[in-house]
């Protein structure tokens, strides 16, 4: 059964405290999410450089948001995975592919959603 404790100010910093940890190590020891935050970049540099519009920028940061939380979603099945069954298992290789493959769709989403703001405006230069 779960307790409910009364609400503490202090009990709220503490957990943006464990979310800003969790959000170290995802930059810090998964090689995609560093990737990612690559091309997160680059985008906010071309967004900038070709002067999107508010709402092209929501979008853009939602895509951004959404790789980034898929990774990390990602990263913690397969931490998890990896605790509870440290050999191969055909069910631990099946739920770590399929989070690995959520990320791909989110990402090859994002890449659509780029194309879509920014060709048109790279080809008005032209």
């Amino acid at each position: 059964m779960i307790t409910k404790t009364p609400f503490s100010w202090r009990a709220r910093a503490r957990s943006f405290r464990y979310a800003g940890r969790g959000v170290r190590a995802l930059l810090l020891t998964e090689h995609n999410a560093r990737l990612h935050c690559g091309f997160a970049v680059a985008a906010i540099v071309l967004g900038f450089a070709l002067r999107i519009s508010a709402g092209e920028w929501v979008a853009i940061v939602i895509c951004i948001g959404s790789v980034l939380m898929a990774e990390g979603f990602n990263s913690a099945v397969e931490a998890v995975c990896d605790m509870v069954s440290p050999g191969k298992h055909p069910l631990i290789a099946r739920a770590k592919d399929i989070a690995a493959g959520a990320v791909l769709l989110m990402a090859i989403a994002a890449f659509i959603a780029g194309c879509i703001i920014f060709i048109p405006k790279i080809i008005a230069l032209l």
